[in-house]
């Protein structure tokens, strides 16, 4: 499916009072108990190679490690690294089997995107999809990256709606160390950040839609991409979770953050629970 033919859309009033944005960008977490919200669990999990015999006991973890009020709950999953370098190629499977049939599994091994799908849980339809070109790839560097997005709506509310989006920006511009790539991964890096901001966060924002991404960014300082508007999850660190309002009368709130320890790589996957309301 073309990225550019149109989507479906809804229409919505301008977002009353919008989100508040410090100058650090950050979302303090918020006590406030009403009715009217309800509460989502976002995860960002890369799956890394650095222990392959424990992937299938991380993905299990991911799947089992959100509980909210109590009570576990189905999250939203941005994936990372399936099948990137695996030789066995059974990371997608994996996720079927155990994000089956209680989520949607989107761009799982079936996408130039696979390395980056998105679980979204069955109480939200996925009324459309579509994914990003970010850069191109360069051999023994880097692959190609690319961003996925679903535009999703609550199964009791419709109207309720969102955009889902997940991606994995080029390793090393970063890191501190110097290589022989060192201009490549920097243009790269920068292009991506540009394709996030204007193509993703900027074009749902058009079209009056919020959008709550996850991504391994590969910067631990990574600045905002829209500072007007975005908050993120967590201060530092190279998985993230960040949100941008709209205009469709969607609200998100910060609630609680933690994570979930996968025992793959050196990442834990990292949690956001979220509140979110229609107003």
């Amino acid at each position: 499916m073309s990225r550019r033919r149109a989507l479906v859309l809804g229409g919505g009033a301008a977002l009353a009072g919008g989100i508040a944005v410090g100058a650090s960008g950050l979302a303090g977490a918020d006590t406030e108990t009403r009715a009217s919200w309800r509460k989502i669990g976002v995860v960002t999990a890369n799956i890394g190679r650095k222990h392959p015999s424990k992937r299938e006991a991380a993905i299990r973890a991911v799947r089992d490690g959100v509980s909210i009020d109590g009570k576990r709950v189905r999250p939203f999953v941005g994936w990372q690294e399936i099948r990137e370098g695996d030789a066995d190629a059974r990371e997608p499977g994996w996720i079927d089997h155990y994000f089956g049939t209680a989520y949607t599994n989107v761009f799982n091994g079936k996408s130039p995107a696979h390395m980056v799908p998105l679980s979204v849980p069955k109480e939200f339809d996925v009324v459309d999809k579509r994914t990003t070109y970010c850069h191109g790839g360069l051999a023994h560097v880097s692959p190609a990256r690319y961003i996925t997005e679903a535009l999703v709506a609550a199964k009791d509310d419709p109207k309720l709606r969102f955009v889902f989006a997940n991606t994995h920006y080029v390793a090393g511009a970063f890191n501190g160390k110097t290589d022989g790539h060192e201009k490549w991964r920097d243009d790269a890096w920068h292009k991506h950040f540009v394709k996030h901001r204007d193509k993703v966060l900027k074009y749902w924002r058009d079209r009056g839609f919020p959008v709550i991404w996850t991504g391994d960014v590969n910067r631990q300082s990574m600045p905002l991409l829209m500072p007007k508007f975005e908050k993120r999850a967590f201060g530092k660190g190279i998985d993230q979770i960040g949100w941008v309002p709209g205009g469709n009368g969607v609200e998100i709130r910060l609630v609680s953050t933690h994570a979930i320890d996968m025992a793959v790589d050196d990442h834990n996957a990292r949690v956001a629970v979220l509140k979110i309301r229609r107003g």
